[in-house]
């Protein structure tokens, strides 16, 4: 079937997409305003683009366009502004039920770490600190912010990167253990999320590979 975009409200727009574009990863999104109090919203509009420089971006909407509440979408948008820097932590399993708690409505000044009996550690190149509890986490300063109808994409340049150290195969050749780091991922609906335990490999193919293949 097709849909036409064109015909369709802004609803319904969005419900396509997140049930199709899945799954999705989750990025805790962690700011600062000027006197030094923390917001924290996790967000699944978010992905990396570039690698030289390391750039991510982040979809930050209002509340319904992307899971995010509008008061955490208004206070997001202000520090990044206000502070030019963010810290992004990616969410694992073990952290997933604290990242639900920090999505919740919680009025304007309220510390969403705090609720979710999160805390947080340094940060090495920015001011902002990041999640202890998460298995990864992204230090970024703010590279350019692009109003997209509803959204505003936020891009960060990375800074540097935190990786638990039980995570770390080999720390000298920078090998991940990235299965052992149990990230979850943003499925369709309002509360689905896939885990990234079942894996295939398939490693890639040369041209030639393809065409012996067809020659049988």
């Amino acid at each position: 079937m097709i849909f036409d975009f064109e015909a369709l409200s802004k609803k319904d727009r969005y419900k396509l997409v997140v049930s199709t574009v899945v799954p999705r990863p989750i990025a805790w999104m962690v700011t600062q305003d000027a006197e030094g109090r923390i917001n924290a919203a996790p967000f699944s509009f978010f992905n990396v683009f570039s690698n030289d420089p390391v750039v991510v971006g982040i979809g930050v909407g209002a509340r319904g366009m992307g899971g995010e509440e509008e008061d955490d979408f208004k206070d997001t948008l202000a520090n990044i502004k206000a502070t030019g820097e963010f810290t992004l932590c990616l969410v694992s399993e073990e952290t997933a039920q604290a990242m639900n708690v920090t999505a919740a409505d919680y009025p304007p000044g309220v510390n969403e770490l705090e609720k979710a009996g999160l805390t947080t550690a340094p940060s090495a190149k920015v001011k902002v600190p990041r999640i202890a509890e998460s298995p990864v986490a992204l230090e970024c300063r703010l590279w350019q912010m692009i109003p997209i109808g509803g959204h505003n994409l936020v891009l960060g340049e990375v800074q540097a990167v935190h990786v638990r150290d039980d995570c770390m195969l080999d720390p000298a050749r920078l090998y991940v253990d990235t299965p052992k780091l149990g990230l979850v991922g943003r499925m369709h609906g309002a509360g689905w999320y896939a885990r990234t335990t079942d894996r295939f490999e398939m490693p890639r193919v040369t041209a030639e590979q393809v065409e012996a293949r067809r020659k049988g």
